[in-house]
């Protein structure tokens, strides 16, 4: 992920909370995505363990509002 941050000048952020933080009701309350996922804006691009770099570059196009 940081390298396609660099290759479209965007931000990459990463969180990482305990196990018990993304069990807790309060995590599930937020409306964030189970761990482990992949969001661009608002989106959730993947959860679990299948995002491939393709399908995270399509949705960061997407989001720029870049063809595919």
């Amino acid at each position: 992920m940081p390298r396609l941050g660099q290759k479209y000048a965007i931000d990459v952020e990463t969180i990482t909370r305990s196990r018990e933080e993304y069990q807790s009701e309060a995590y599930r309350a937020s409306g964030w995505p189970a761990a482990p996922a992949v969001m661009v804006g608002e989106e959730v691009v993947a959860q679990g363990l299948e995002i491939t770099e393709e399908k995270l570059e399509a949705a960061i196009r997407r989001h720029l509002g870049l063809t595919p």
